[in-house]
């Protein structure tokens, strides 16, 4: 019996670690960040910026970004556009309060990375794609990713005017 016992418990070892899943480094949102958004009539910063970022370049099945916006924390160096911004005609920050992303998948692209999911905004749910580059620096490094986003596609303001539809957004996030 304790021969058949010991290739059986091993058998069972075996097995339960080939599903287990591998957890890359869990990286914490470092001062210094910078979220900076650009268009004709608009630009600024998002000045709050939080969420759990899991990254492994040798596992990228295994990270994710979950990041949030406070949207209160738009600032474009003008006060009366700060508070324009923040209010019902277009991000209504009252009633949307953030900005998210999740991601659902991450790969490898050419010299960098995308990560694909979902962004929330204003109510709106879209998926997107964030192409980013990751430089280690020691434990931590810098996620940095342009790209853009659609404003109308969210409801964010009125379609055509002042401001472009197409925002162009540029992310900078040290991490440790």
């Amino acid at each position: 019996m304790k021969k058949l016992l010991l290739p059986v418990t091993a058998f069972i070892i075996l097995v339960a670690s080939a599903f287990t899943v591998l957890s890359g480094p869990d990286y914490k949102i470092a001062a210094g960040y910078a979220v900076k958004f650009s268009a004709s009539g608009a630009n600024g910063i998002f000045k709050d910026l939080k969420g759990k970022i899991v990254f492994d370049e040798q596992h990228l099945n295994t990270s994710k970004f979950d990041v949030t916006i406070d949207v209160a924390s738009i600032n474009t160096g003008n006060g009366l556009k700060n508070t324009h911004a923040k209010g019902e005609k277009w991000f209504d920050a009252k009633k949307y309060p953030t900005i998210t992303f999740t991601s659902t998948e991450i790969t490898k692209s050419g010299s960098g990375y995308v990560a694909k999911g979902e962004l929330t905004m204003h109510g709106v749910k879209k998926p997107l794609s964030i192409p980013f580059t990751f430089a280690k620096a020691g434990n931590g490094g810098t996620f940095t990713g342009k790209f853009d986003v659609n404003r109308s596609d969210f409801g964010v303001g009125t379609p055509g005017g002042k401001v472009d539809d197409i925002i162009k957004l540029e992310v900078n996030v040290p991490v440790n």
